[in-house]
């Protein structure tokens, strides 16, 4: 009998503890949309009757931004407008025309397109200074600048206007982007007969093997010790750091 009656009560105890969580669920749903329905509703009254124009877009994105801020550090919103930068930090590849750029004399310039990719097929060269690119005036900016204008998904077009050395009227190309992709280890070599050096640009998805593939052909050069060079890295996938 004992055993029966005590059967009957843990059964007891389990539908509780089962009724109970469910309550708790529910109330927790109930809470997300109350909550939900109360920031809904004050973001349309500051759209609708905030006394000067404000930027709805830019008004979400700070909400945004403060919540994830008060969690760790670690927790942030990527907008589809940088989407892209995302996947190069993460992956190593992006849509571009493929072509090294930078600043000289003030001047956005062609500093070398890569053989084989649009910026090359398309005739641009060394030295063409970059004017414009889809209609967006170029030369009161940075390289940065310019080449998040550049980049963007592959299979897009793109129309870029240059100046050339010693042509009268500007040029204008366009050029389809395409994915192009970005060593983590863009250069590992030997420093003197024992030592080797790796340089680690970004942690992107294929940084250790990358890294193991140099290790092993620097030791197979007879290194000793390694000067594993991490300047300038922004960091990426924690994965990555990990195998490596």
């Amino acid at each position: 009998m004992r055993i029966k009656r005590w059967g009957v009560i843990a059964a007891g105890c389990i539908a509780l503890i089962a009724s109970l969580s469910a309550f708790k669920q529910t109330d927790k749903y109930f809470e997300i949309a109350k909550n939900m329905e109360i920031f809904s509703s004050v973001y349309k009254e500051i759209n609708l009757l905030y006394v000067d124009e404000i930027n709805p877009s830019q008004i979400m994105t700070t909400g945004i931004d403060a919540m994830l801020e008060s969690l760790d550090p670690y927790t942030n919103y990527i907008p589809e407008d940088k989407i892209e930068d995302f996947r190069t930090q993460l992956t190593g590849q992006y849509g571009g025309i493929g072509a090294v750029i930078g600043e000289r004399h003030d001047k956005i310039m062609i500093l070398m397109p890569y053989e084989g990719f649009p910026a090359q097929k398309a005739g641009l060269q060394i030295g063409d200074e970059i004017i414009s690119v889809d209609g967006v005036i170029t030369t009161s900016k940075n390289s940065t600048d310019v080449s998040k204008l550049l980049r963007g998904q592959a299979d897009t077009p793109l129309k870029i206007k240059i100046k050339r050395y010693n042509q009268a009227e500007p040029l204008e190309f366009t050029l389809t982007r395409q994915k192009i992709k970005i060593n983590s280890v863009p250069y590992y070599g030997m420093i003197n007969s024992n030592t080797g050096y790796i340089k680690l640009s970004e942690f992107t998805q294929a940084a250790s093997v990358e890294v193991k593939k140099a290790l092993t052909d620097l030791k197979g050069k007879g290194a000793t010790q390694i000067v594993f060079d991490l300047r300038g890295n922004p960091g990426g996938l924690l994965s990555e750091s990990v195998n490596i």
